[in-house]
C-alpha cells in the first residue's frame, strides 16, 4: 500500500519512559485506580455511521460522540491544567471526538504537542475511525502517543454499506460499497503502520445485530493477523434519530458469545464504559456537575481566540440587511472591526459558500470556509447546519435588521437587541421551501 507523508511538521520531543499499566482501558487492573481525560477538541467527523445522531449539548448522556462543550487547543491544554490539580490521579490524555480527530488534525496535532510539551510522563491516546489517520502517524509516534483505537466495524464492504452512509475524504464525499472499500483499505494500512512504529492499537467493534452481529469474530481474525493488540466488542445502543434508531440491542447472550468467539484471536477488554468526548476521572464514574463547570468555564471565548477569530460574516442580498437564510446563502460577506471608519466597522471580502448538494459534508466545507470568524449573522437556520458551525466555535446569530446592528452587538459582546430577534421560530412562516437545510 501507498504511504502517505506525514503533513503537518515533525515534533521530536525527549523520550521519557512512560508507565503504560496505568492506562485503564488497556489494563483492567488500574481502572479504580487511575483515570483518564477526554479533551473535546475534534468536532467535525469524516463519516456517518446508521448507529451515530452526535449531539453537543447535551449532559445527561454517556456515550461517544457527546459532549457538553467544545475546547480550542489552548483552552484543551489549561483545561487538563487545572483539572490535575482537582484530579491528581489521571494518568492518561485522550482526544475522542465528539467527531474524529483526524477530520480536525490541525486542532487535534496541535492539542498533543502542547500536552506533551507540558507533560512529559502522561500516556497519550486516541480513539479514530482511521479514515484520515495516515499522514499523521510518523508525528504521533514522535510525540510518544502510545496508545491508538481505531472503530473497525466490519472488514467486508458489503457489510460497510450497510454500516455507513456516507464518508468524505477530503472534500470529495463517497457513498456505498467505494466509501466502505476506501475507509476498509485506510483502516488496515493505519493498523499496520501503527503497529510498525510501536503503538498500542486496541480495535472498538460495535454488536449490530442483524448487520456485523455474526461477523466480529472475522474482524477479530484479521486484527489479530495485524498483530492488534486488544479488542472492544461493544453492544449497539440504539440512538434517536439514528438511522439505526428501531433495531434492538444485543442481548447479553450474544454479547458473551461474541466476545468468546473473538477472546479466541485476542484479548478481550470487558470493562468498557461508553465514555463521552469530555469524560474525566475513573472510568465507572460519571461526570460531576464540577467537572461540567470547570469545561464550560474553559470553552468561553479568551482574549487570544477572539484574536483568531477577527471576522464576523454575514448572509445579505444587498449588504446593508441581514436578509438571507443560512442554507440559501450562495456567498457571505466578511466584516471586521476598524475604528476608523464612521460606522467602526469594514467590509473585507466576498467568501463563495460551498456547493448544494453534498448533504452533511457542506456544513463541515462552510465552517472551513469561516474558519477565522466568530460569529454568522443570518436571517434563519437549520438545526443541523447551525449544530456543524457551532461544533467549529462559530456562532450563527438568527436576526432580520441592519447589518450594522448585528456587528455591533457580535463585536461589543452584547445581547442581541429584541428589536433584532427573528420573528418566526419555524420552518413555514420564514422558509422559501428550497431545500438547502432551513428546516
Amino acid at each position: 500500500m501507498i504511504h502517505d507523508t506525514d503533513s503537518s511538521s515533525t515534533v521530536t520531543p525527549a523520550a521519557v519512559a512512560l508507565d503504560f499499566s496505568k492506562h485503564p482501558c488497556f489494563n483492567k487492573d488500574s481502572h479504580h485506580t487511575h483515570g483518564r481525560i477526554h479533551l473535546p477538541v475534534a468536532p467535525r467527523c469524516n463519516l456517518q455511521c446508521n448507529f451515530c445522531n452526535r449531539k453537543f449539548d447535551c449532559m445527561n448522556e454517556s456515550r461517544p460522540g457527546v459532549t457538553s462543550a467544545v475546547l480550542t487547543p489552548v483552552q484543551a491544554a489549561d483545561y487538563l491544567d487545572a483539572t490535575l490539580k482537582r484530579v491528581p490521579n489521571l494518568a492518561v490524555m485522550g482526544i475522542a471526538g465528539p467527531g474524529d480527530p483526524f477530520a480536525n488534525a490541525v486542532e487535534t496535532m496541535a492539542t498533543l504537542k502542547l500536552v506533551r510539551a507540558r507533560h512529559k510522563d502522561m500516556i497519550l491516546c486516541l480513539a479514530t475511525n482511521g479514515l484520515g489517520i495516515g499522514p499523521h502517524i510518523g508525528n504521533l509516534a514522535a510525540l510518544q502517543v502510545s496508545h491508538v483505537t481505531l472503530t473497525v466495524n466490519t472488514v467486508d464492504p458489503e457489510i460497510g454499506a450497510k454500516v455507513y452512509a456516507w464518508i468524505r475524504d477530503g472534500h470529495r464525499p463517497m457513498r456505498g460499497l467505494a466509501a466502505a472499500q476506501l475507509l476498509l483499505d485506510r483502516q488496515l494500512d493505519a493498523i499496520q503502520r501503527l503497529k510498525e512504529a510501536g503503538i498500542v492499537v486496541k480495535i472498538n467493534s460495535i454488536i449490530i445485530p442483524g448487520i456485523n452481529d455474526q461477523h466480529i469474530e472475522t474482524i477479530a481474525k484479521q486484527m489479530a493477523a495485524l498483530k492488534v493488540d486488544i479488542m472492544n466488542c461493544m453492544a449497539f445502543l440504539p440512538v434517536s434519530g439514528a438511522e439505526f434508531e428501531h433495531i434492538a440491542p444485543p442481548d447479553s447472550m450474544m454479547i458473551a458469545s461474541t466476545r468468546l468467539k473473538s477472546g479466541r484471536h485476542l484479548p478481550q477488554m470487558t470493562h468498557c464504559a461508553r465514555c463521552r468526548a469530555d469524560a474525566v476521572g475513573l472510568i465507572d464514574q460519571p461526570m460531576s456537575a464540577e467537572d461540567l463547570a470547570s469545561l464550560a468555564a474553559f470553552s468561553r471565548p479568551s482574549a487570544a481566540d477572539a484574536a483568531s477569530r477577527p471576522y464576523v460574516a454575514v448572509a445579505s442580498e444587498e449588504g446593508m440587511l441581514v436578509n438571507q437564510h443560512l442554507g440559501e446563502a450562495a456567498r457571505v460577506l466578511i466584516f471586521k472591526q476598524d475604528p476608523e471608519t464612521d460606522s467602526g466597522y469594514k467590509f473585507v471580502e466576498v467568501r463563495r459558500a460551498p456547493e448544494p448538494g453534498s448533504g452533511p459534508a457542506r456544513w463541515s466545507d462552510f465552517a472551513f470556509v469561516l474558519r477565522d470568524c466568530r460569529a454568522f449573522l443570518v436571517s434563519a437556520a437549520g438545526p443541523q447546519p447551525k449544530r456543524a458551525l457551532e461544533e467549529t466555535g462559530i456562532r450563527v446569530i438568527e436576526m432580520e435588521g441592519m447589518v450594522e446592528d448585528g456587528l455591533a452587538s457580535v463585536f461589543n459582546d452584547t445581547p442581541l437587541p429584541a428589536s433584532l430577534t427573528r420573528r418566526f421560530t419555524s420552518c413555514g412562516s420564514g422558509c422559501k421551501g428550497t431545500g438547502t437545510g432551513c428546516g
